[in-house]
């Protein structure tokens, strides 16, 4: 019996090393991700000046003017944490719970997504996105500490990680700004395509917007969504809600996301903003 506990005490104590091993080597790997994007990030001098989106086309121009103000620093970095849900698969009928924090760089173009989904209560998944030296990345681990996704820099991934760049800059809305390289196309009255060029890869999507000036969506007919180890091109839709003023910028707390599947509509993210910051 006493051997018995011995042995069970010393399972215990082991498992327990290794799982704080594992959370401390993911905690690493994202600490420096996350520090390379904030501190190579470009500290500007540059101010919002609204006379530049005169002529822009009339939804575009009335959002600008509804989320930034004349004067206004362009925003440099940016760091966000979010609590929301994630499905991993289409036939899941509930959602795991998601945390994430995320860190974005306006100049060079970069973030990291840190993420923690829990698909039981006390077991969860780590992923980890990013785009990086115009370079997508994903990273997945159970428990963190068994791969599941160890994806780098394949052309179909970091287009994709830039269009979800794209897609997210309504949380830091001066970097869609035409002086920030992004170029505006009308499609109609509600709708005009924005354009991003970045190492390299263009990438674009179509931004609606609302009476009130608020982008409400993001849409694309073709991103790469991964099946079974290869990717393809999928109409991808990312819808955004409740607008705030947080630091002078009006920006969206609530944001889902959905790839639009050949049978059905595939929702597979959503998330609150829990806190916002800005380092101008």
């Amino acid at each position: 019996m006493a051997k018995m506990i011995v042995v069970l005490l010393f399972l215990v104590v082991s498992i327990s090393a290794l799982l704080i091993w594992g959370r401390l080597s993911w905690s690493q790997y994202t600490t420096n991700l996350s520090e390379k994007v904030m501190n190579r990030a470009i500290e500007t001098q540059e101010v919002v000046d609204l006379d530049e989106v005169d002529g822009l086309p009339s939804p575009v121009k009335k959002y600008f003017h509804h989320v930034l103000k004349k004067g206004q620093p362009i925003i440099s970095k940016v760091f966000i944490s979010q609590n929301g849900g994630f499905r991993a698969k289409p036939e899941m009928a509930g959602w795991s719970e998601m945390k994430a924090v995320q860190y974005f760089s306006s100049e060079p173009r970069a973030f990291v997504w840190d993420s923690q989904i829990f698909i039981l209560p006390l077991v969860s998944i780590n992923v980890c996105d990013s785009y990086i030296d115009g370079k997508g990345s994903m990273t997945g681990k159970f428990l963190s500490l068994f791969t599941l996704i160890d994806s780098h820099d394949e052309e179909e991934l970091n287009a994709g990680a830039l269009q979800r760049y794209l897609a997210e800059a309504v949380w830091f809305p001066t970097s869609l700004l035409p002086s920030q390289g992004i170029s505006w196309e009308e499609i109609d009255s509600s709708k005009a395509k924005a354009t991003i060029t970045d190492s390299g890869i263009t990438v674009s999507l179509e931004f609606e917007f609302n009476e009130r000036g608020e982008a409400v969506s993001v849409y694309t007919p073709g991103r790469y969504r991964e099946v079974k180890g290869k990717y393809e091109l999928t109409p991808w839709k990312g819808r955004f809600s409740n607008y705030i003023e947080v630091e002078g910028y009006r920006i969206p707390t609530k944001a889902e996301v959905e790839w639009h599947l050949k049978d059905k509509t595939y929702p597979y993210w959503k998330a609150e903003l829990i806190e916002v910051r800005y380092d101008s």
